[in-house]
Parts: C-alpha cells; sequence; structure tokens
C-alpha cells in the first residue's frame, strides 16, 4: 500500500495553525509578565517624579524654612499636585516626621504612618511597599533640602496598589483578547496564504514541482551559452557544461563553485554589475586568447541586489566575420564613391557635349585621365597588394566627393602582406580614421588629409594627418571606447573597431599633440610579408 500523499494545502494550513497557536501562546506570556513589570516601573517612577517636583518647590522648602506662617500654602499645593498627577496622596514632613501636608487635613501636625520614611529623613532617596492611614500603596520618598544644602525635610507620594492591580488585570485581559484575535486571523491568513501559493505555483503539488527543477537543469545544462551566477558577496554559485568548456579552454580550473569571482576570474566586470546594479550587454571579454561576448545583469529582490548572473558565448569566430564584413562594407563605400565621382564626371562631359564647347571637353577629358593615370600609377606603384591599393583609391574619391584635399605619400613601396587577413584589419584601421577625419573637417575652410605609410623591418607605420579642430589630450583616453563620441548619439564605433584591430595586430596607436593645426593619429602594427627584396 503506497504511502498517502497530503495535499500542499493541507500541510500548510496545518502548519501554520500550529506555529500561529504556539507563537500566541509563548508570546502572551512574555507579554503578560513585561507588561506586568512595565505597569509596575510606571508607577514607580510617575511617583518618584511627582516626589521629586514637590521637593523642588519653592513654595514647599519656604513653608518648611518658615514654619507655621506658610502652613497652609504647602497643603494648597500638595492638594493641587495630587489632583492634577492622580496619586493617592502627597505628603510633605519635617526632620522630626511631622505632617505638612496631607489629604485629610485633620492628619496635619501628626507623625507620619508607615515606618518606612527614616531612610529618608537620612537622605536617602528610595521607593517601598507599606500601608499608612489611607490603606496599601506604593511609596516614592525623596528628601527636601533648603537654600543651605541642608535637607529640611521630605516628602513622600503614594499611588494606590489597587490602582496598578486593576491596570495589571486590564493589560491581561487585553492580552487575552488579542490572542484569541490573533488565532483567528492566523487561521484564516492560513487558508489564504495556502490558496496563495497554490496559485503562484499554477496548482502544482511539491513532488510536481521538483520534477519540474530537474527538467529546468537539464535545459540549463544543455545550453550552448555559457552561465555564471554569484550572490552578492561574490561567490560563484551556478556554472554550467557550456561555461565550464569555454573556462577549460582558457585554462581555468574546471570547479569554480563556492570559489570567489575575483579569484576565478578577475578579469570579469560581473563584480562590478553587483556593485552598481546596472546590466550590462555585449560586452566583449578576451582572456587566455579566447575572446567571448558577455551580458551580465544584477539578480534584484525587493530592491535589494542578491546576486548576479552572466551569459555568454565565444566571440572569436564572430568577431573574425565581424570583421570581415567591416572590411566588406569599406569595399562598398569606396566603390560607391568612385562609381558617384565617375558620374559626375560624366555629367560634366554630357553639359559641354550639349553645349558645344568640344575644345574645353578635350581639355578636361585630358585633365582627369591625366590626373587618374597619375593617382592610379602612384598608389599601385608603391601599395602592392591589389585590395588595400583599391581601397585607397576609393577613399581618394570619397575625399573629393567631400572637398576634401587628400595626399598620399608613401615613405616606402609596401609589399603584399604575408596573411590575407591582415589586409581586412589594416582597411578597418585606415577607413575609420581616414572617415573620422574627414568627418571632423565639415565645419572648417581648409580641408586637408594626409596619409603617410612607411614599411620597416618588419613594421607598418601608419600616420593619417587632418586639418580639423583637433583632439583634447584628455579625449584621447576616451575616443576608442565603445560608444564614444563627440557627436550625435549613436555613434562612437569608428575609432573602437580601430582600436580593436590594432589590439588583434599587437599594435599601437600615438596620438601626435606637437601639430599646429588638427589631429595625428600614429599607428604602428607588426607586419610580415610574402617575400623581401635583397
Amino acid at each position: 500500500m503506497s504511502k498517502q500523499k497530503y495535499k500542499l494545502s493541507t500541510i500548510i494550513i496545518f502548519f501554520v495553525c500550529l506555529v500561529v497557536l504556539l507563537s500566541l501562546l509563548f508570546t502572551g506570556l512574555l507579554i503578560s509578565q513585561t507588561v506586568s513589570d512595565t505597569i509596575r516601573n510606571n508607577q514607580e517612577e510617575k511617583s518618584k517624579i511627582v516626589s521629586r517636583t514637590v521637593a523642588k518647590s519653592v513654595i514647599v522648602t519656604n513653608g518648611l524654612e518658615n514654619g507655621e506662617q506658610n502652613a497652609g500654602a504647602i497643603q494648597q499645593y500638595t492638594v493641587d499636585i495630587q489632583q492634577a498627577t492622580d496619586v493617592l496622596f502627597i505628603v510633605v514632613m519635617d526632620m522630626n516626621g511631622i505632617r505638612k501636608s496631607h489629604p485629610n487635613p485633620e492628619m496635619i501636625g501628626k507623625s507620619f504612618v508607615g515606618g518606612d520614611e527614616k531612610a529618608v529623613l537620612n537622605g536617602e532617596e528610595h521607593i517601598s511597599l507599606s500601608k499608612g492611614t489611607l490603606g496599601q500603596s506604593l511609596r516614592a520618598f525623596t528628601p527636601i533640602y533648603g537654600a543651605d544644602n541642608e535637607q529640611i525635610g521630605a516628602v513622600a507620594v503614594g499611588i494606590s496598589l489597587n490602582n496598578v492591580e486593576q491596570a495589571l488585570e486590564k493589560a491581561h485581559h487585553n492580552i487575552i483578547i488579542g490572542s484569541i484575535i490573533g488565532i483567528l486571523v492566523g487561521v484564516l491568513g492560513a487558508v489564504i496564504l495556502a490558496r496563495y501559493i497554490k496559485k503562484i505555483l499554477f496548482g502544482l503539488e511539491p513532488f510536481e514541482i521538483a520534477k519540474i527543477h530537474e527538467e529546468r537543469n537539464t535545459m540549463l545544462q544543455s545550453v550552448h551559452e555559457g552561465i555564471i551566477a554569484v550572490d552578492k558577496d561574490s561567490t560563484i554559485t551556478l556554472v554550467n557544461k557550456s561555461a565550464l568548456r569555454i573556462f577549460m579552454n582558457s585554462g581555468l580550473p574546471d570547479n569554480p563553485i563556492d570559489m570567489k569571482l575575483t579569484e576565478y576570474m578577475p578579469y570579469s566586470k560581473l563584480d562590478r554589475v553587483l556593485k552598481t546594479g546596472k546590466p550590462e550587454q555585449d560586452e566583449e571579454l578576451t582572456f587566455n586568447g579566447v575572446s567571448i561576448l558577455v551580458n551580465s545583469v544584477p539578480l534584484i529582490v525587493n530592491k535589494e541586489i542578491v546576486g548576479a548572473i552572466s551569459t555568454f558565448r565565444e566571440k572569436t569566430e564572430v568577431h573574425e566575420l565581424a570583421e570581415q564584413l567591416t572590411g566588406v562594407r569599406m569595399y562598398a563605400e569606396a566603390l560607391r564613391a568612385q562609381s558617384h565621382e565617375f558620374m559626375n564626371r560624366l555629367h560634366v562631359i554630357l553639359g559641354m557635349v550639349k553645349t558645344g564647347f568640344y575644345d574645353e571637353l578635350t581639355n578636361y577629358i585630358n585633365e582627369v585621365v591625366n590626373h587618374r593615370v597619375n593617382e592610379v600609377d602612384y598608389v599601385t606603384k608603391n601599395i602592392k597588394d591589389p585590395a588595400l591599393a583599391g581601397f585607397i583609391m576609393g577613399k581618394l574619391s570619397f575625399a573629393r566627393e567631400n572637398q576634401v584635399e587628400m595626399m598620399i605619400d608613401n615613405e616606402t613601396v609596401i609589399p603584399a602582406p604575408k596573411e590575407a587577413n591582415v589586409i581586412h584589419e589594416l582597411i578597418t584601421i585606415v577607413g575609420n580614421v581616414i572617415d573620422n577625419a574627414i568627418e571632423a573637417m565639415d565645419d572648417m575652410k581648409e580641408k586637408k588629409l594626409q596619409l603617410k605609410l612607411n614599411y620597416d623591418k618588419h613594421q607598418l607605420q601608419i600616420k593619417v594627418r587632418d586639418s580639423g579642430p583637433g583632439l583634447k589630450k584628455e579625449q584621447f583616453t576616451h575616443i576608442f571606447k565603445k560608444g564614444y563620441s563627440t557627436k550625435k548619439s549613436n555613434r562612437g564605433y569608428g575609432l573602437y573597431l580601430v582600436g580593436k584591430s590594432v589590439e588583434s595586430l599587437g599594435g599601437t596607436i600615438q596620438l601626435n599633440l606637437s601639430v599646429e593645426n588638427g589631429t595625428e593619429f600614429i599607428i604602428q602594427v607588426p607586419y610580415e610579408v610574402e617575400e623581401e627584396d635583397e
């Protein structure tokens, strides 16, 4: 016979009711004792405050120092205070224990009753329980000092113990009523809680939830993207199989659970997400030769960051494809510029033909042909790689289209590289730097751009100088960041790609601040060639 399975709602109602019942029982006992102590302490403090107030009264001290002359004033004063504070009695006595005031005027002039006044007549303030002419009471005694700081009497303030007991009984009654109401509310709350939990769990029972949990874990481990999660202390709590595979390929340990993120991956930005609470999307990270694309988000519960999670995938192949696509885009732009320039010249030729300016047309065609031949001859003679040469020719046309005077100055012949992917990187570098320079000169009267190429000892140096407004020194540290731009929004990717390409080639970028006007970029990259002239 299979063991009976209780429903989740039944278990919740039973245990919530049991916990509420036991909690209210013990809480009621503790509160009852605390309230009793509090009431007694409050009554003692009240009597002490009243006695100290009366002891400091000028009316009382003058009455005791002047004898019978001000006796009536003491009685009137204490009666007023007694009515205002709702105490049982206020008795002022001299050093012989003779009453100077009493709720019953007939008791004035008689000795204080109770036997607990001796300590106060010796200068000791205290509280006691005793029986006097008005019955059992809680009494506070305070000595009275004259102008020369010598004790001249004492004051006794009494609070009826019957009032104290009544207050305690009322408090206990309220506690019992509150406990009963708490039990009823607890039962009702248990029923509502059970229904609410059942609702948010989509009506699932615990064993069904466990099954779904196992299925989700299997899915988590089977996804292609790597997943890593940390708690608020940056301790790694979750790593799936894809993440472990990527980590092992990069030489990291294969069991990072319970390790600190800063120890396992000191270059990770997930720790920064924990501090800022802001998600970071599509961040590139390279470690040990492995390039990954990372998305990181904080885990927030009740407006508090309890952890963070990153999903990532290998970026090496995607990055190579993106670089190739960037090169294709550069080629396309160069061809478009050349086509646009050619169409403009055809329009000029067509206009001269229609107007009959044949002599001018001949001169114009000769000028265009000679300029084109000289330009093509110079570029192809000094740049041996056809893709790079054609690209630069396109940039010359693009510069003329934007009314920029572009000059190419090759200090040496640039041989073709040994690896074809280097050309894609160079096109990305040269194209984006030139485009950025041309755009920077939009509002300038003089628009000049100079490109210098120099090859020496397996190193290629690229210098691009413009006559634009120039860059400030502090801007140089930011211009290669993704999304940073001094222009409109949704910009700031050209120089970011330049920085990535230079980094992939193992080169360096410098900014020449010594130029008088404009900006000069100096880029140095390793450049292995197919053959070198002897």
